[in-house]
């Protein structure tokens, strides 16, 4: 078996079949075996998730085991035309899905996690003369049942199979060519990082910026896997996620991001909230800020959250609202930046609805017409524009 790349497709890459196989062509002609990990065509996912909810809210485990094998149809699409693509070219490529290999979870069905990865029919489909091995991303198998990892979650598939390769570096290929202190269509002017540390990206990951899964950099940064983000569609050198001490340049601050998918639920009563804490625990639903008496969580769990609320009258849920987050190993260490950041909210009269901090991110719910416009000024008050190391 020769030297093993590891590279992940995203939806929106795979709008263009003939790019993304021209891609992984240039490697098999280098001589490489490639595995390439690939997401459903970008909108697949989503539509298939909107149809299950206009049935059920999916609050048991059943349902969910169901769910799962109807989310995990867009990637077995995906690589079917990619191998399809590939061999109309002359390379030889492979398809698999998670139960061939297999990739073996828990039961936590829609947000299974990966116990181990059989590599062995992989390793015989190299030494056969397969050059690609094209895996279907974002799940995996317990028992005789298919599991996923979550929205996104090709993206831990990608790095999980770069471990038990022991590649070094993981290549996630999108439609954007690297990582922006925010989001270059909210913010024309984000400039793009060279490197970023695991921490940070994990904060940006888990604050609304659907660039790369949360759980893929904690797997990275645990096993020391260095992430490549590049872009499908330009030839640019992207930006790579890695330890903190190998960060070549350092910024007070790294980005600043817009989550619109936040509902705030505030409860009149302190009784209130620590009573519901344990159901929500029991249901599963993830508890994005705690402001007081209030809770931030996902838009996708209202549904199940309005249900555990049903007999309480001493709450009300706000679906108005956005949470921004400024990013960075200096947020808290450097009190001028949580300075600018409250000068710029009073100065447009911006009611903060909730505020929580960490030791490198400050996290605000506000208004969600507010949003995006408060992102750009934030931009400009914490000199994100000019991007000025913190050596410098």
């Amino acid at each position: 078996m020769g030297n093993v790349i590891v590279k992940k497709f995203g939806g929106t890459s795979l709008t263009d079949l003939n790019r993304v196989a021209s891609l992984i062509k240039k490697d098999v002609e280098k001589g490489c075996n490639v595995i390439v990990v690939v997401s459903a065509v970008a909108g697949f996912t989503d539509q298939m998730a909107f149809q299950a909810r206009q049935i059920s809210n999916l609050s048991c485990r059943q349902e969910l085991s169901e769910y799962d094998v109807i989310l995990s149809a867009g990637e077995q699409i995906s690589c079917g035309l990619l191998a399809i693509t590939l061999q109309s070219m002359g390379i030889n490529a492979k398809s698999w899905l998670a139960w061939q290999l297999p990739i073996i979870t828990n039961d936590l069905y829609s947000e299974s996690k990966i116990k181990t990865i059989k590599i062995d029919h992989l390793k015989r489909s190299f030494a056969e003369g397969y050059a690609v091995a094209i895996i279907a991303g974002f799940q995996g198998i317990h028992g005789d049942r298919i599991t996923t990892f979550g929205r996104g979650g090709s993206d831990i598939s990608a790095v999980a199979l770069a471990v038990v390769f022991d590649v070094k570096i993981c290549e996630i290929f999108t439609d954007i060519d690297g990582i922006y202190t925010a989001d270059p269509k909210i913010v024309p002017k984000a400039r793009k990082l060279k490197s970023i540390s695991y921490n940070e990206m994990l904060e940006i990951s888990s604050s609304g910026a659907k660039i790369l899964h949360n759980r893929s950099i904690q797997l990275a940064m645990k096993h020391n896997i260095r992430v490549q983000v590049l872009s499908t569609f330009k030839n640019a050198e992207g930006t790579v996620v890695l330890h903190e001490k190998d960060v070549l340049e350092r910024y007070v601050i790294t980005g600043i991001t817009c989550s619109t998918n936040e509902v705030l639920v505030t409860f009149t009563n302190l009784a209130s909230t620590l009573h519901i804490l344990k159901d929500m625990a029991d249901a599963n639903i993830k508890i994005d800020m705690i402001h007081g008496s209030s809770l931030v969580i996902s838009e996708f769990d209202i549904d199940l959250m309005k249900e555990l609320l049903s007999k309480n009258e001493t709450h009300v849920i706000n679906s108005n609202v956005a949470r921004i987050s400024v990013i960075g190993i200096g947020v808290m260490s450097n009190t001028e930046v949580m300075h600018r950041t409250l000068k710029v909210l009073n100065k447009k009269k911006i009611e903060i609805l909730a505020i929580a901090t960490s030791e490198i991110k400050i996290n605000i719910i506000v208004q969600k017409e507010c949003a995006e416009a408060l992102v750009r000024d934030l931009h400009t008050e914490l000199a994100l524009d000019s991007l000025i190391p913190m050596d410098s």
